[in-house]
């Protein structure tokens, strides 16, 4: 009786030691991926903030500002390249990274490193004009630090939307400022030249002379130094367009040296939706352009 009472013990010290080996060997699968199913287009923006998503794999300051900070998701097996993404939403701090979490981790989902920053806008203490953009092309330079978490700079491409793609085509063309060269520049649903969009009249193109501290006459040289078009643009940059966006008219997916598609039906929003079809439009840009 004492004998296989020492062999059951000694049964269950061996396979704890087997399940420790297991654990370390094999650490626990990743969170399951969420799946978005296919939607129609000209979608809402409360329908992207009432997306499930998977929460990045690190959040990383590139500042010392709270705001100055990254989230960055990891593909599930090799990378397919890195994708710095810039969220949209005016130049507002009503508007921030949370709208872009879903589209972040479904870009990771189909095999991009994601680095989606956050950043100062107009109403932040250091936003606006110019901080908001000075905080994009550091969030930018920061990829250079992330060789630790496995990541590698050698595929990369700029990604913004709304006025994150003003950001992302202004740092694709000032590539002076950057210590990185981008391969790739999408601008989707992109607001490319701030003078003419801030004669708008919507409560986004209204937004425009607060983010640039006035109007395009009290502010000329401030203007042109923000206006993507007056720097020459990256070589390989994209503008994504939707023909019934009503918050960036399609007026401005026109840019000198620019590659322009325009997809019809769709809306401002459908660009940071993953089921629509124009985010698969952005996912086939990638795949060829990248």
């Amino acid at each position: 009786m004492n004998l296989h009472l020492s062999d059951q013990m000694a049964h269950k010290s061996l396979l704890s030691c087997f399940t420790l080996i297991m654990v370390f060997a094999f650490p626990p699968a990743r969170a399951s991926e969420e799946i978005y199913l296919p939607v129609g287009p000209n979608v809402s923006f409360t329908q992207v903030l009432e997306l499930p998503f998977r929460t990045s794999d690190y959040r990383i300051s590139y500042g010392d500002d709270p705001l100055q900070f990254g989230q960055l998701w990891l593909p599930g097996s090799d990378s397919l390249g890195l994708l710095v993404f810039i969220h949209g939403g005016c130049w507002l701090n009503e508007y921030g990274i949370d709208h872009a979490q879903a589209a972040g981790a479904a870009l990771a989902s189909a095999g991009y490193a994601v680095w989606s920053l956050e950043y100062r806008r107009t109403g932040d203490s250091g936003g606006a004009w110019p901080g908001t953009f000075n905080d994009v092309v550091a969030g930018i330079n920061k990829v250079m630090d992330l060789a630790q978490y496995g990541v590698s700079t050698e595929q990369l491409a700029l990604i913004g939307h709304s006025a994150g793609g003003h950001l992302a085509v202004l740092a694709g063309a000032r590539s002076e400022l950057l210590e990185v060269e981008p391969d790739l520049v999408v601008g989707v649903a992109a607001i490319t030249d701030v003078v003419s969009y801030s004669l708008g009249d919507n409560s986004c193109q209204q937004a425009t002379p607060s983010f640039m501290g006035g109007s395009a006459e009290e502010r000329e040289v401030a203007f042109y130094e923000a206006n993507p078009g007056n720097h020459g643009v990256h070589p390989v940059t994209v503008l994504l367009h939707g023909d019934v966006d009503q918050i960036v008219p399609l007026s401005q997916a026109s840019l000198p040296g620019a590659i322009t598609r325009i997809s019809e039906g769709v809306g401002h929003f459908d660009w940071v939706h993953p089921g629509t079809t124009a985010f698969r439009e952005l996912l086939k840009t990638l795949a060829r352009e990248l």
